[in-house]
Parts: structure tokens; sequence; C-alpha cells
């Protein structure tokens, strides 16, 4: 036990079996999440300091949505699927079962970026309802806009394991069999 969480909380890099690990664990109600209301979100994992790649994701620092510390993005390595979204967001609500089967799987680490939503507690009960058990950011200034060039949500970018973009899917994802074939072909990863 003490080793897994451990893995947990130092290494994001193994996160197909960590992250699954860290998400299946109930998170602690008791506790505000750094939203201030009740935490219901897998907790955010320690990240290791990387360098910055080429290509790679912004180099800014997020709050995480449940319980656990800030995550600078330009730390992640993949394989990994960044999905952008908010609780106002119709296709994003649309897409949401795609996003909670491929978690589910647990084939490839997931994050979820909280964008542009002035209420985090709504949110909350989004990710909560939707069974989007992964962590989670909040960018409610829209921090990452430039550098992903987010004109809204829903966004879903794909993180090669050097910690490269090497797709970025602009707009909802219509079908499970579109997401899944997005992660084959774009991260390698079989499902």
């Amino acid at each position: 036990m003490r080793l897994r969480t451990t893995l947990c909380t130092t290494s994001w890099l193994a996160a197909g079996l960590v992250l699954a690990s860290c998400g299946s664990q109930p998170a602690d109600s008791s506790q505000p999440s750094a939203s201030g209301s009740a935490a219901k979100v897998a907790a955010c994992p320690a990240t290791p300091s990387k360098p910055p790649v080429s290509n790679g994701l912004p180099d800014v620092s997020l709050r995480c949505l449940g319980d656990g510390p800030d995550i600078r993005l330009a730390d992640l390595r993949g394989p990994l699927v960044v999905n952008v979204w908010a609780q106002w967001c119709g296709p994003c609500r649309d897409e949401a079962p795609y996003l909670a089967a491929l978690a589910k799987s647990g084939k490839v680490p997931m994050l979820g970026i909280d964008y542009a939503d002035p209420r985090p507690e709504l949110a909350v009960k989004f990710a909560t309802e939707e069974g989007l058990a992964y962590p989670h950011l909040v960018d409610q200034d829209k921090t990452i806009q430039q550098a992903l060039r987010i004109g809204g949500p829903p966004l879903t970018a794909f993180v090669d394991k050097d910690g490269s973009v090497v797709y970025v899917h602009r707009g909802v994802l219509t079908s499970q069999q579109q997401l899944d074939q997005l992660v084959q072909d774009k991260l390698g990863v079989a499902l």
C-alpha cells in the first residue's frame, strides 16, 4: 500500500497503472478541494519536474479540481489524453460517456481541464455524475487558450511518450469508435 501511494504521488510516467489506481480510490469528501467544494473527483498526483519540449503542453501550472497539488502541464509525458471541457458546454456533455469509457478501460492515462468555468462546484458535480474518474485541473482564466488555440471547449489533445502534443481534436467527439481510433492512431495504444 505504501509503495502504491508513493508511486501515485511521485510519478506521472507510470500513469497508465498509477492513475488508474489513484482514480479508483474514493476521494475523502470531508476534505475541501481547491474549489471549496467537497472533493469528489480523482486527486491530482505530484509530477516530477521535466524540461518543456517543443510542441508540448504549455509551460503553465493549473490548480487541481479535486485534492492534490497544482500540475505544471509541461512536466507531463504520455501517452496521455487531455480533454478540455466545461460543465456549461453541451457538446462536452455529449462526449463525456466516451471519455468515461476510455478512462474505465485503463489503457491510457487521462487528464481533464475544466476551462473558463465560473462554477467549480458544478464542474465537480458534472465530472462525478459523468463518471470522469481521472484527475482534472482548473483553467478558469483561459491560461492555455493561446498555446492550444482554443476557440472553446471541447478540445482533446493527444500527448506522446516524449511530451509532444501529436494531435489536437477540436470539437465534440462523436463516438466511442472515433475516440478509440484516435488513441490508437495518434498514440499507438491498442484498445
